[in-house]
């Protein structure tokens, strides 16, 4: 299971909200969490 940077939640990796950043992926319960991460990754990559 990987942890939604934004909204804290457990999200199993087959989830179809993913998005790349500096060679690692990170996976999101919802379209809104991957968008938000998608406006600024750096800032929800650390």
């Amino acid at each position: 299971m990987a942890i939604d940077v934004i909204c804290g939640m457990k999200v199993k990796e087959d989830t179809k909200f993913v998005s790349e950043f500096q060679g690692k992926k990170f996976y999101f319960c919802s379209e809104s969490c991957k968008k938000e991460f998608d406006k600024n990754p750096l800032k929800h990559s650390r």
